[in-house]
């Protein structure tokens, strides 16, 4: 351990609260789905930061499972956001 691992992790909850502020001024739905992946890709960096700092491997698979949902919950905006607008590409023209 290089002894920067908390650091780290305080740092990226800070961009957390940051991203919160944003979603709660997103103007659409992508902002906040932006945000939403936001928080997943950071919360997995957290938590294998803190598992690795703590030396705790069960962290690890809480954190392979977040970005798993994360992974999924983008996919599935992303197909009902194309069949909202049906199907067709908005910079076609």
């Amino acid at each position: 351990m290089t002894g920067l691992e908390w650091p780290l992790a305080l740092f990226l909850l800070a961009n957390l609260l940051a991203a919160l502020v944003r979603a709660a001024h997103g103007p659409t739905a992508a902002d906040r789905m932006l945000v939403a992946l936001l928080f997943g890709a950071t919360g997995v960096g957290v938590l294998l930061l803190l598992g690795y700092a703590q030396g705790a491997p069960e962290l690890v698979d809480v954190a392979l499972t977040l970005a798993l949902l994360a992974a999924i919950a983008g996919m599935a905006f992303a197909r009902r956001a194309w069949a909202a607008t049906g199907g067709q590409d908005d910079n076609t023209g």
